[in-house]
């Protein structure tokens, strides 16, 4: 048994375990990191990376179909198994930047092997023991399958496995009405396949339902069928013939099954009783410090039990690595985090929602909104659909929803905004180019201020006695 002594050691190599590691052994310290699935985790194999890419071909067919004004639409040519070649191709290009060669020129020791505690400061991995003083858990999430009548003898795909699908499916009926399955199914069907998505409560149920509505209308006007409100209760069929029966009795025939119910963590096997980490179904239990009941081990994105965003998990990286490398304090506030789905028109979130903030902050929260049928840029791409809606509380944002062209480009101002406690007046100030969409948040913050401006007699008074008096 070979025995290593480190200052770090880092169980996972997705984008948490990996900025973790970068920070920390560029800035001197001895890291050890343990992977023993790919390099590069969910997001470049199977989560962010392939899915945009995905999307992007998809959009690529959608805008053929479409046309333009003076642009004759035509029919898209989809060749499907190229599409999938342009997204391993895309993987391809960027998982040197995640590749074990890359890490262990940079210094670190890399371990590809599974590990488990055996102890409050030592990692078992393959035939090698490594003692740290400080452990980092970022081994992810992996997709969650429910247990419904049928679904061990029924073929299906998750987002770990549906990239690798080279024939385009004839009808894909997709189980989860969540980002993950809004995305597929509307890039599934720009591509050419029937889609049929089945939630069994409100599709994008966690978003702000006017924008979430824009959507779903959206996706609807593609030709989506999408069945809200219904379990399934039971699966049948084989590979090109499957049957999903929902709870009123209904039943449902497609080729292909995707499976996008949500994400479950990966803590299995690490024998964090050993270490005497506390963790429940959710992940480790951490503070406010992303430590955990063992003050040596630090938890970081989808295992710290949080919000499951790749952005999410190198936050924390950066909150562990000021800790352990630097010696400095930091803690995770999660108030202002952004989110974004990329679905057409995207939707994205920072902050509260307007349900959120109304809970938080009763009567002292103003809902203020500005429409993109209003921005000049949106109209002149004909992209006009769509909204922004901010939460205010005493003159700052503390919510921001977007639904539109760029969505997950134009929540970045809020989630700035949101966490540096900045005015509306700063915003609202603020000098836009011309024609943008990020003009859009502009109007919404102006909004803020037009009944100060526009609905008050006092103001109007002052205006009068300054042009009659003032010279």
């Amino acid at each position: 048994m070979n025995r290593i002594e480190t200052d770090l050691c880092v169980i996972g190599a997705g984008s948490g375990g990996l900025s973790v590691a970068a920070g920390a052994v560029q800035m001197g310290a001895r890291v050890v990191l343990i992977e023993a699935g790919e390099m590069g985790g969910d997001c470049l194999n199977a989560g962010c990376v392939p899915s945009k890419a995905l999307i992007a071909a998809a959009k690529a067919a959608e805008a053929q179909r479409r046309g333009f004004r003076g642009v004759s639409p035509a029919a898209p040519q989809v060749d499907f198994a190229a599409v999938k070649d342009h997204v391993a191709a895309v993987i391809a290009r960027i998982a040197p930047i995640d590749s074990q060669a890359r890490f262990e020129g940079l210094g670190c020791t890399v371990i590809r092997a599974f590990a488990r505690f055996t102890g409050p400061r030592e990692v078992q991995a393959a035939d090698t023991t490594i003692r740290a003083r400080r452990f980092v858990i970022a081994t992810g999430s992996r997709p969650l399958v429910p247990q419904i009548q049928g679904v061990d003898s029924v073929p299906y795909f998750t987002n770990e496995t549906i990239f690798t699908l080279r024939e385009r499916p004839r009808h894909l009926i997709v189980i989860g009405g969540g980002p993950i399955g809004i995305e597929m199914a509307q890039a599934h069907r720009r591509l050419g396949c029937d889609v049929t998505i089945v939630e069994s409560a409100k599709a994008l149920g966690r978003e702000d339902p006017d924008c979430a509505s824009v959507v779903l209308d959206a996706m609807r006007a593609e030709g989506i069928a999408l069945v809200e409100g219904q379990p399934v209760v039971r699966l049948a069929g084989e590979a090109g013939a499957v049957e999903v029966t929902l709870g009123d009795g209904r039943q449902i025939k497609g080729s292909h099954l995707l499976m996008a119910v949500g994400r479950k963590v990966a803590l299995e096997g690490l024998n964090l009783d050993a270490a005497g980490v506390a963790h429940t179904a959710k992940g480790v239990t951490v503070d406010k410090r992303l430590r955990s009941s063992n003050r040596r081990v630090y938890a970081v994105g989808d295992a710290a039990g949080g919000p499951q965003f790749t952005h999410v998990a190198g936050w924390h990286a950066g909150i562990v690595v000021r800790q352990i490398v630097l010696g400095l304090p930091a803690k995770a506030d999660p108030r202002a985090l952004p989110r974004a789905t990329y679905s057409d028109p995207e939707l994205a979130q920072a902050g509260l929602t307007e349900a959120e903030a109304r809970a938080a902050h009763g009567d002292a929260l103003t809902v203020v909104r500005a429409d993109f049928a209003h921005n000049d840029r949106a109209r002149t791409e004909d992209k006009a659909t769509g909204l922004i809606k901010v939460m205010v509380v005493r003159g700052r944002p503390v919510g921001a929803s977007i639904v539109g062209p760029q969505a997950g480009e134009l929540i970045g101002l809020w989630a700035l905004a949101i966490s540096s406690r900045m005015k509306m007046s700063a915003i609202a100030g603020m000098v836009a180019p011309y024609p943008a969409l990020g003009e859009v948040s502009k109007r919404a913050a102006s909004a803020y201020f037009s009944p100060k401006l526009f609905d008050n007699p006092p103001l109007k008074h002052l205006v009068r006695f300054v042009q009659r008096w003032v010279p």
